[in-house]
């Protein structure tokens, strides 16, 4: 089942998460060679592109508590780059597979 995992980035964190972006990245290249990315990227602010308010991932897991606990063990979090992270379940319905 498809999950969204919509995180919002703490204030002042935007060192913080060029440092993490490598091994963030990483793992989301890890989801895509597994087939169960969706997709993925970075909320960017509408007046500065290069500082970002949050990302946004949808990608496959087993059931909630996996999507949990992927989203946890991610390097944004460890670098204090997330202050909200929200998960749900997320049906596909466009464009059509």
């Amino acid at each position: 089942m498809y999950f969204m995992l919509m995180a919002t980035d703490a204030d002042g964190s935007k060192e913080a998460r060029a440092a993490a972006r490598p091994a963030h990245l990483a793992r989301l290249q890890a989801l895509q060679a597994e087939g169960r990315l969706l997709i993925a990227g970075p909320n960017p602010m509408p007046d500065d592109e290069t500082t970002m308010s949050g990302s946004l991932i949808v990608a496959d897991f087993p059931d909630l508590d996996a999507a949990q606990a992927w989203a946890e063990a991610d390097p944004y979090v460890d670098a204090g780059v997330y202050a909200e992270l929200l998960i749900r379940p997320f049906k596909k319905v466009f464009p059509e597979s």
